[in-house]
C-alpha cells in the first residue's frame, strides 16, 4: 500500500504539470500555427476544392498507401515471427517454424520496399516530364 502513494503522487503531479504546461498562451498560439500551416499544406497537395486534378497523382497515392499497408502487414509477420521463436522454449520445430516465417516477412519487407522505390522513381519521372 505504501509503494502506490508516490506512485499516485508522481500521477497527480504530472497531470497537475500537465495542465498548466498545456493551458499556457504560448502554447495556444503554436496550435493555432501549426493548423493554419496545415491548412496551406492540404489546400497546396490537395487544391483549393480538396480534391485530387489529376488522375496520375491519385494512382501513385493510392499505391503508395497500398504499399505502406502491405509494408506494415510485412512487419507485423516479422514480430509475430519472432515472438514465435521466443516462445518455442527450445523445441527445434517451432523454432525452424519461427526462422522460415521471419524469412519470408524480410523477403516481403524487401519486396515491397523495392517497388515502392520504382514506383517513387517512375512517379517523379513521369511527373517531372509532365
Amino acid at each position: 500500500m505504501k509503494k502506490s502513494l508516490p506512485l499516485k503522487l508522481a500521477g497527480v503531479l504530472a497531470i497537475f504539470l500537465a495542465f498548466f504546461v498545456l493551458t499556457h498562451p504560448a502554447f495556444a498560439a503554436a496550435v493555432d500555427e501549426a493548423l493554419s500551416n496545415l491548412n496551406t499544406s492540404a489546400t497546396g497537395g490537395y487544391g483549393p476544392s480538396g480534391l485530387i486534378s489529376d488522375i496520375p497523382s491519385t494512382i501513385g497515392k493510392i499505391v503508395g498507401v497500398a504499399l505502406a499497408f502491405i509494408g506494415v502487414l510485412f512487419m507485423g509477420l516479422l514480430i509475430y515471427g519472432g515472438f514465435s521463436w521466443m516462445m518455442a522454449r527450445g523445441n527445434q520445430q517451432d523454432v525452424t517454424k519461427a526462422k522460415e516465417l521471419i524469412e519470408a516477412a524480410v523477403i516481403g519487407l524487401i519486396i515491397v520496399l523495392a517497388a515502392y522505390a520504382i514506383t517513387a522513381y517512375v512517379g517523379t519521372v513521369l511527373s517531372s516530364k509532365v
